[in-house]
């Protein structure tokens, strides 16, 4: 496990000399030390990137020479998926076998990136028919510069991936900054990086708090992009930092994401969804179906098997064989859960499953798979992203009045509806006001399609073609071509 900075491909210490602990979720015990990087840390990574970027080779090789590079990378994810996925739990707390799953997506994200980079050699430039035969025109897609990526906690490898991979891959430089709750699989991407033969300062890595070294990431004059997956909070905070220089900026928030369970629906398969859609990852999924809708004349039957079932999920820590449900990523996020739920209960709502600690789990930050129903549609807990395993139910008359429960958020980021009906189902995936939307299933997420939200849950969109996009810039190139004199000025 690392203990320094990766910066301009090599590892050194924090010119402060600061370390934050790393707390294991499950256990509470700290059993490792992180780098805290300042500004003056960070200033130095910039300055790195800006080199490796103006005067390097990175963003002037070609799609595919940059291709070998992630498809190194994506192999050696691979190699150490064992390794990295077991550390991932450690410091993040989610069981093996979602960790594990995370890695593989990880080197999918490397490998499909590098397929675009391939991609964009075969189509450098687009020729543009004017309506002057007397002019060409070309638009050629370059990299954007130096790109400042800040990610969370809940998947840490993974999002990282989901921005180095297309930022890399569109020849961009990048300044990495990860949640300083999970930073340790992060810091193993340096590693690769530099086993991979990187050149020097096309990738940097710095940990530490947001205020010390977020912060003047957003800042910094010589950053010319921001991609940033977190809080609302934090990324309101970005997007103003953004703005003083005119940065381009995108950012994948938060959401309060509505499940509508139509009364046709196979009860099983509801809820199976509804549990995969809020108690995956305990919860702590930005796009986490928190919100479940279920048609009246079903909503008793679709209750009771949900309550049924949450109460079988077998919770402990994530190395533990048979664990589905680990523990939550720190003290202050335990008690904030705890903390909502308890404002549920005052505002009306009646606890029909968990709401506690688990019985026999007296360390680590467990919660039990919490239901809560019977709260107004104005209450906090309805309203707001709790980021736990909790999920608020309520009853629905009709189509009309589920759509119109569902879009009652200033969040957009995902939305799901389950029906035998599927010209139905179709219908009201497209009443929704969301960037992703599932129909008979919540959260299967795949490299290949666009990933953002509407509203308040973000700016811009991540995966697919789409996240490519956000790391190049469009230029025009128009040339005039005629043998006749313009003749404005001389006749």
């Amino acid at each position: 496990m690392q203990t320094r900075l990766f910066i301009d491909g090599e590892w050194v210490a924090p010119l402060l000399g600061g370390t934050l602990p790393v707390v294991d979720p499950a256990t509470e015990a700290v059993f490792h030390h992180i780098p805290a990087a300042s500004a003056d840390d960070v200033d130095l990574a910039v300055r790195a990137a800006r080199r490796a970027f103006d005067e390097g080779t990175w963003p002037r090789m070609t799609g595919g020479q940059r291709a070998r590079f992630l498809r190194a990378i994506a192999d050696k994810v691979r190699e150490k998926k064992d390794f990295l996925a077991r550390l991932e739990v450690r410091d993040n707390g989610k069981p093996f076998p979602e960790a594990s799953w995370d890695m593989d997506d990880v080197a999918g994200c490397f490998d499909f990136y590098a397929g675009l980079a391939e991609e964009q050699d075969n189509n450098p430039e687009e020729a543009i028919p004017l309506g002057d035969a007397r002019f060409d025109c070309k638009v050629v897609k370059e990299p954007l510069g130096v790109v400042g990526a800040i990610t969370p906690w809940n998947y840490p490898l993974l999002m990282v991936a989901w921005k180095v991979a297309p930022a890399l891959a569109a020849g961009c430089t990048v300044v990495l900054k990860p949640s300083e709750l999970a930073s340790l699989t992060t810091l193993e991407l340096g590693v690769i990086a530099e086993e991979t033969g990187l050149p020097a300062g096309v990738l940097n890595i710095v940990t530490g708090l947001g205020s010390d070294a977020g912060q003047p990431i957003t800042e910094h004059p010589l950053v010319d992009k921001l991609a940033f997956t977190g809080s609302v909070a934090t990324g309101r905070k970005v997007m103003i930092a953004g703005a003083q220089d005119i940065k381009n900026v995108s950012l994948e928030l938060g959401g309060k994401s509505p499940f509508v369970v139509f009364a046709d629906s196979d009860i099983e398969k509801a809820v199976e969804w509804i549990m995969f859609g809020i108690f995956w990852n305990q919860g702590q999924v930005c796009s986490a179906t928190s919100r479940v809708l279920i048609e009246e004349s079903a909503y008793d039957r679709v209750l009771a098997r949900l309550v049924e079932e949450s109460r079988k999920i077998r919770i402990g820590n994530g190395l533990d064989e048979g664990t589905l449900l680990g523990p939550i990523i720190s003290r202050g996020q335990h008690d904030k859960i705890l903390a909502a739920i308890e404002r549920g209960r005052e505002e009306g709502a009646t606890v029909a499953a968990g709401g506690r600690r688990p019985d026999g789990l007296s360390h680590g930050y467990f919660i039990e798979p919490t239901i809560l129903t019977g709260m107004g549609e104005d209450a906090w807990v309805w309203k707001e992203e709790i980021f736990g395993p909790v999920v608020c139910v309520k009853p629905f008359r009709d189509e009309a009045d589920a759509i119109r429960m569902a879009n009652d958020s200033k969040y957009g980021l995902a939305a799901a509806v389950m029906s035998k009906d599927r010209a139905r189902a179709e219908r009201v995936a497209r009443a929704f006001r969301a960037g992703i939307v599932w129909i008979n299933c919540s959260q299967p997420t795949f490299t290949d399609a666009p990933w953002g939200g509407y509203k308040q849950s973000g700016v811009g969109r991540e995966l697919g073609r789409w996240g490519f996009e956000n790391y190049l810039e469009t230029k025009q190139i128009t040339g005039f071509s005629s043998d006749e004199p313009w003749g404005w000025y001389i006749k």
